[in-house]
């Protein structure tokens, strides 16, 4: 049962309720009857941007929408930074033949699996953008005649990175990617199995 349709049934035998305990007094009272008061309220979801400008590259101004904009807007002081001033140019923004839609920054990337509203976008940045992007072949080893990226074998990102024990992680539709800070090592998920990170 969804949260809307608990909320419903909820208020509706509150209702039920309400009206019970009226309609069972037996009428020989002088005083009034009770009255009671039904208040249903509901919060309504934060207005989500349209659009965020930014200064980027060479102090261009750069217009981020949809997904991308709503991420960027959400993301703490520290991401932003990490990210860097967003690139311009054809190559570092717009929408896959996936419909995969992507904004390039100095240090990393905001992608979301399509530009429709409501969907979620990640970041992506350093180490684990760096195994996102090496070409690899459908099993997920790297292969110079692979794809990289969201039409690689790991799909569009699925998290932003978290952080677990000495590793931070990303997920992916189709596997995740762990770096060890302190080691410098790189692991590379895809399906299930571990494959070779090819940094």
């Amino acid at each position: 049962m969804s949260t809307n349709a608990r909320r419903y049934a909820a208020v509706a035998g509150l209702a039920a309720v309400a009206l019970m305990a009226v309609g069972c007094s037996n009428g020989d009272s002088v005083e009034a009857s009770p009255q009671v008061a039904l208040v249903v309220t509901s919060a309504a979801p934060a207005p989500q941007p349209v659009e965020v400008k930014v200064l980027g590259e060479r102090d261009v101004e750069v217009t981020l929408t949809g997904p991308i904009a709503v991420k960027y807007s959400s993301a703490t002081a520290d991401q932003k930074t990490a990210l860097g001033k967003p690139l311009t140019g054809d190559h570092n923004a717009g929408t896959r033949d996936s419909g995969v839609v992507f904004q390039q920054f100095q240090n990393g990337a905001i992608v979301a699996k399509n530009g429709d509203a409501g969907t979620p976008a990640y970041i992506v940045g350093g180490k684990i953008r760096e195994a996102w992007n090496v070409q690899r072949d459908p099993t997920g080893v790297p292969a110079a005649s692979g794809s990289n990226g969201s039409a690689g074998p790991l799909g569009v990102p699925t998290s932003d990175e978290t952080t677990d024990g000495d590793q931070l992680v990303s997920t992916f539709e189709h596997g995740k990617i762990a770096f060890n800070a302190k080691t410098g090592q790189v692991e590379v998920t895809v399906n299930g199995k571990v494959v070779p990170s090819g940094l």
